[in-house]
């Protein structure tokens, strides 16, 4: 097994344009084993501030699109920062922003966050280009378009793919259209997505089903619905694919263990960082 997958590895690594392995970039297992199919665990309720447990990642629903990512070792990653994710104490190690609405970024992000990724090029049009390599976090991102001003603004939002502990974690920002080949191809497989379902100020309803049943992902976390309604309407629409479980809570733990019987939309309630006493 563990040859078959080097060999795979090794044969993806070869493929890749020259230029591209002379930047000297940790190859993607995300894309490098999309076809594989490893397993998901998950264990309920811990504390942002408990340790994550070893091989495993935790994921906690802030508030609208923003998700807080943690890892065993310590490094943690906010999705759509916004500015503020609660009363808490805490500073992450990356954030990641797409600029659509004033909910999915902020202009003046703390200073000493050591990583801001912005989902959008500094220059109109061109598309963003992240791949930040923490060692036990590889984030990078896939760029597509949103639309503006009446028209479309060209790779103005991305796609951010947080690989940790053997998963791949997507996080599909503002999307506003279906990915095409090509950016399927770059997301490679994706364990846990977070998609946003609202139906109408990201992607209308059945085109997102379209894409979360295509992806397959072992565990989908809907996100971006502003009432039950909207929710309910995308959970009737991928019920005849998928489970659904309502978690109870905003926070989950998953690890690359065992495949569930059927592919899981998890609901998660909202709630930003606080500290208990």
């Amino acid at each position: 097994m563990h040859r078959a997958l080097a060999a795979l590895a090794t044969s993806f690594a070869l493929a890749l344009p020259a230029a591209a392995q002379d930047e000297g970039r940790r190859l993607s297992h995300c894309i490098a084993i999309a076809d594989a199919t490893p397993g998901v665990t998950y264990i309920h309720k811990a504390s942002f501030r408990d340790p994550v447990p070893d091989f495993s990642a935790r994921i906690t629903y802030l508030s609208h699109s923003m998700f807080l990512i943690q890892t065993p070792g310590g490094l943690s990653a906010v999705t759509d920062y916004n500015g503020w994710i609660g009363s808490a104490d805490f500073l992450p190690d990356v954030v990641t922003m797409n600029h659509a609405h004033s909910s999915h970024w902020t202009g003046a992000p703390d200073p000493a966050i050591p990583n801001v990724l912005r989902g959008w090029s500094e220059t109109y049009g061109e598309a963003a280009d992240h791949h930040l390599d923490l060692g036990e976090m590889l984030v990078r991102n896939i760029s597509t378009d949103i639309r503006s001003m009446g028209g479309v603004e060209e790779n103005g939002n991305s796609i951010f793919i947080f690989e940790i502990e053997g998963l791949c974690i997507g996080h599909l920002g503002h999307l506003h259209h279906e990915p095409n080949e090509e950016q399927y191809a770059a997301l490679g497989r994706v364990d846990v997505l977070m998609a946003p379902v609202d139906g109408g100020m990201t992607l209308d309803l059945p085109s997102m089903i379209r894409v979360v049943e295509r992806l397959k992902s072992s565990i989908v976390l809907p996100m971006h619905w502003f009432s039950d309604t909207s929710l309910r309407w995308f959970l009737d629409g991928v019920s005849d694919v998928f489970e659904v479980e309502y978690v109870g809570g905003n926070e989950l733990t998953v690890s690359l263990r065992d495949l569930p019987q059927r592919p899981t939309v998890m609901v998660l309630r909202p709630n930003p960082l606080r500290d208990t006493e």
